[in-house]
């Protein structure tokens, strides 16, 4: 493969180097190549990230190895509406449920993150850094700032709700009065609305924790969605 990208680059009677590394999850190669052959000549480095993309894409299958799409700027309007598989992410919005499902305040979630090895950067939106010195949008991996607080606020209302139930169910005293029958229908009536109100919570809940494709995702549709139509000359419109 390293050869082969010697020679779709026109490097390969130049000098040069392959070296495979295994340090990360991912194995990769790195080239240094001289640019300037022993005839002189240079070789050409134009359009070189949509030239790597496309070799990419043929030793995939000529190797049978796993397909994966090329980067956005080089994909047609329709290919770019795919979901991509980045493993960073998915793994990142793993991490993020996951942890949004132990905890109900921000400090325990930021602080549960930490543990996990990220870096969160909180401001008008919140950011994730990685292990590797990567940094993530919350947004990219369908988890904003605004819907991680959301998440948060709901549950932070079912312990609220939830406390309210054992206060309701463990209240034993009697109220002065001549007859228990209106006592009792007045906390039946308090338990199924507070178990109404759980029900509608935690459905919000789980929409909210579902997985769900990034905003860049959302907004390549919507941006596709409202491409302007090309006139046509002597067209009106009515």
């Amino acid at each position: 493969m390293g050869k082969a990208c010697a020679a779709a680059f026109g490097v390969a009677e130049n000098q040069y180097i392959c070296v495979l590394h295994k340090d990360t999850k991912e194995q990769h190669i790195h080239i240094a190549a001289n640019r300037v052959g022993f005839n002189g000549k240079v070789a050409s480095d134009s359009n070189s990230y949509k030239r790597m993309a496309s070799l990419c894409r043929s030793l995939e299958k000529q190797y049978n190895l796993q397909e994966v799409l090329s980067p956005r700027a080089f994909l047609s309007p329709k290919d770019r509406l795919l979901p991509r598989h980045d493993q960073r992410k998915e793994r990142l919005k793993q991490d993020i449920r996951q942890t949004l499902e132990k905890v109900s305040l921000y400090s325990a979630f930021e602080k549960q993150m930490q543990a996990l090895g990220y870096k969160v950067i909180k401001g008008r939106g919140i950011s994730f850094i990685d292990d590797k010195k990567v940094k993530i949008k919350g947004s990219e991996v369908g988890f904003s700032l605004a819907k991680i607080d959301r998440i948060l606020s709901i549950k932070q209302q079912l312990e609220i709700n939830k406390a309210r139930q054992q206060r309701q169910t463990g209240d034993t005293k009697p109220f002065m009065t001549y007859s228990k029958a209106p006592v009792q229908n007045h906390k039946q009536e308090v338990q199924e609305s507070l178990e109404t109100i759980e029900k509608q919570l935690s459905s919000l809940l789980y929409q909210l924790l579902k997985p769900e494709y990034g905003v860049e995702w959302i907004t390549s549709i919507l941006n596709l969605s409202k491409r302007p139509r090309k006139k046509v000359k002597g067209q009106q419109h009515k």
